[in-house]
C-alpha cells in the first residue's frame, strides 16, 4: 500500500489515515479546509462514535446527517464521498458517494435520498450500512469536496469514474471522522423478571 500523505497528519487522525482514501487521490493540503469549509453532523463530532441507527445493527438504519459551510466562490457542485479507513487492500470501502449537491452551504438530513448517487462497494447506490464482525472498531472518512466545475455524471456511476471526473477540479475539500465498534453483546435475556 502506498503511504499517506504528509498533510494527512493534520487533516486526519493516525486511525483514519488510508493512502486510498478519495482526499489522497483528488484533495491537495491547499485544498483542505481552504476558506474554513467544514462538514460536520448534528448526530456526532468529529472523531465521536457512530450511533447504531447508521449501521447495519439496527433495524430501518439510515445515512447519518451532515451539514457543511459555505465552499469558496465559484464553486458549482459538492461531492460527498464516504470510505472505511479500516479496510485491507489498497482502495477503502466505499459506503457512500453523493454529488448533485449545490455549491453553497447545506445539508442533508437524516435517510435524505440525495440528487445524484454513485455505486457503493456492494454495487447499490445507497448509504452502504456499516457491518462490522463482533468487536472490531473501523473509522469512517466522511469527505466533501468542492468542485469549480459540475460534473456530467449519471446516477449509478462507481467510485473510480466519479475520482476521475474530480481529477484537477477540487477547489476546496473538508473530512468528518466517525468510528463504530460492533458490540460484542451477550444474551440479554438473563435479567430477573421476578422483581
Amino acid at each position: 500500500m502506498n503511504s499517506v500523505p504528509d498533510w494527512f497528519n493534520s487533516a486526519l487522525p493516525p486511525a483514519a489515515r488510508h493512502a486510498g482514501l478519495a482526499l489522497a487521490k483528488v484533495g491537495t493540503e491547499r485544498a483542505h479546509g481552504r476558506g474554513g469549509f467544514t462538514l460536520t453532523s448534528p448526530a456526532f463530532r468529529n472523531g465521536e462514535e457512530l450511533d447504531p441507527s447508521f449501521t447495519a445493527d439496527e433495524e430501518d438504519a439510515v445515512a447519518p446527517p451532515l451539514e457543511w459551510t459555505a465552499p469558496p466562490p465559484g464553486t458549482q457542485e459538492l461531492v460527498i464521498i464516504v470510505e472505511d479507513a479500516s479496510s485491507n487492500g489498497p482502495a477503502p470501502a466505499c459506503h457512500w458517494l453523493v454529488w448533485g449537491l449545490a455549491g453553497q452551504r447545506g445539508k442533508l438530513l437524516e435517510g435524505e435520498v440525495p440528487p445524484r448517487a454513485g455505486k457503493n462497494s456492494h454495487g447499490n447506490s445507497e448509504w452502504m450500512l456499516p457491518d462490522l464482525p463482533d468487536g472490531e472498531t473501523h473509522h469512517f472518512v466522511f469527505q466533501l469536496f468542492a468542485l469549480e466545475l459540475p460534473l456530467t455524471l449519471m446516477p449509478g456511476a462507481g467510485r473510480e469514474d466519479l475520482l476521475s471526473a474530480m481529477e484537477g477540479q477540487v477547489i476546496a475539500s473538508a473530512a468528518l471522522v466517525a468510528h463504530y465498534t460492533k458490540s460484542d453483546e451477550e444474551d440479554d435475556d438473563w435479567v430477573d423478571d421476578e422483581i
